[in-house]
């Protein structure tokens, strides 16, 4: 059995990961790097030759695991993918969205290779889908078995379980251990495997000692509130898919306990309309914390002019504004609105989830309060006028709590990937002091390793 890296390089982007078995050929996700274009973007398929993959595996609908999945199955056309039924519709609108971000990139920048896959090629990929439910096995071929647990991630996220030729592998995708507002924790299994490939997103970011979820949701509110009494509004800048709805799960639980004014106006814009949606749709689907709760149904949301499809959300006193991307990427809803919103004194910026510090939203996280700052290379650069605070509300788990599940489980052998240097040394490191039987591996990209 054998196990290789995909990705072209070791960081938080294309993730993509080949597993073989005596019987079967397994590929791992396949993501688009969000710091890439074109053909960099993609990971390194060109190592799969044609018709040499049994099945796919997603483990669930974020871009940097989903993004190039119709590339991998239009080059592998015998392999089906596996993934939840969440994650299946999810993924699909996601795709969709990005065959028409890829579309206006070739035409703004000039990539001669988007699309890299159409609409009309997505629908038709999209009937080898086969969504399989959590703790129900399945096989591939004749000895290898298959079962997916619960990521506590994002709605229909999963780690999945590979049992072939008398080993247990699991790959854990992305996890998140502790509840979130909406979305419940993960259920991972915990007795002993082989192979463990576990995510590092974190491993650099120790979190702070005192930190407590609830305290945090409070410190939220507190600014929250401070920023309506003082006249002005509050812009949250979030993903469209899992943070929208943590987000605004949040302000609904404030609303509902008499902690926020109830008739304090929420607003929506971008992908996040479309992505609650299908949350709402989906929410017996899996286990949530307020399993009953839609929020497009249970909240007074405005998303934008209901006369004119796609008008931009204009800025109102004494709002809360929920708007895509979390980074504040360049023509996102966020980003626009922005440039008209941070001059203002009386507003608040307030980030919940991580922002790359090359990203507009990780510039105005490093800019101090008074100097200006450039949010698009089409507009000037504007004044930095209001507050800006950052809040955890991480969908990954700490390093320590994934640390205690490779503990418990103690595997054998562990394969470090989704993290960068740092995050990927400091497990290596721990993991060699504190399990020095279990082989520890940060994988070089093409390169195979037998489990």
């Amino acid at each position: 059995m054998f196990f290789q890296n995909l990705a072209r390089q070791n960081d938080i982007g294309a993730n993509c990961y080949l597993l073989e078995t005596s019987d079967s050929n397994i590929v791992l996700d396949s993501g688009m790097h969000p710091k890439e274009e074109g053909i960099d973007a993609l990971p390194a398929h060109h190592e799969l030759p044609p018709h040499s993959v049994d099945a796919i595996v997603l483990s669930h609908a974020h871009l940097d695991h989903a993004g190039t999945i119709p590339v991998l199955m239009r080059d592998q056309q015998d392999a089906p993918l596996y993934l939840t039924q969440p994650t299946a519709d999810l993924a699909k609108a996601l795709l969709h969205n990005s065959v028409n971000v890829m579309q206006h990139k070739r035409l703004e920048l000039g990539i001669t290779e988007y699309p890299l896959y159409g609409h009309r090629e997505l629908d038709r990929l999209a009937t080898r889908w086969e969504p399989k439910s959590y703790l129900t096995p399945w096989k591939i071929n004749r000895d290898t078995k298959l079962t997916f647990h619960d990521a506590g991630h994002i709605l229909g996220s999963a780690g999945v379980m590979v049992e072939s030729d008398n080993k247990r592998i699991f790959y854990t995708g992305d996890i998140q251990f502790e509840d979130q507002t909406l979305i419940t924790g993960a259920r991972f299994p915990e007795e002993h495997v082989d192979t463990l490939i576990v995510e590092t997103t974190r491993g650099a970011s120790p979190r702070r000692p005192d930190y407590d979820r609830d305290e945090e949701e409070q410190r939220l509110l507190k600014a929250i509130l401070d920023t309506l009494e003082r006249g002005g509004s509050a812009l949250i800048p979030v993903f469209a898919m899992g943070k929208t709805q943590e987000v605004l799960t949040m302000i609904h639980k404030f609303k509902t306990a008499g902690l926020l004014p109830e008739k304090t106006p929420v607003y929506m814009g971008g992908l996040s309309t479309k992505m609650t949606l299908l949350f709402d749709d989906l929410s017996d689907s899996t286990s949530r914390k307020v399993p009953d709760f839609k929020i497009l149904e249970d909240m007074d949301i405005n998303t934008g002019s209901k006369k004119h499809k796609g008008a931009p959300i204009t800025y109102r006193p004494g709002s809360i504004f929920c708007l895509s991307s979390g980074m504040m990427s360049e023509n996102t809803t966020s980003n626009i609105f922005a440039q008209t919103f941070i001059s203002n004194p009386k507003n608040s910026l307030l980030f919940v989830g991580y922002a790359d510090p090359e990203t507009p939203g990780g510039i105005i996280r490093q800019t101090r309060r008074g100097d200006i700052v450039k949010l698009s290379k089409d507009q000037p650069p504007v004044v930095l006028d209001c507050p800006v605070e950052i809040f955890d509300f991480s969908g990954h788990a700490t390093r320590d709590a994934i640390l205690d599940y490779i503990l418990k489980i103690k595997p054998n052998q562990v394969f470090l990937v989704h993290g960068d240097s740092p995050a990927l040394e400091w497990f290596q490191q721990q993991i060699s002091q504190k399990l020095p039987q279990t082989e520890c591996v940060i994988p070089t990209p093409g390169k195979k390793y037998t489990l």
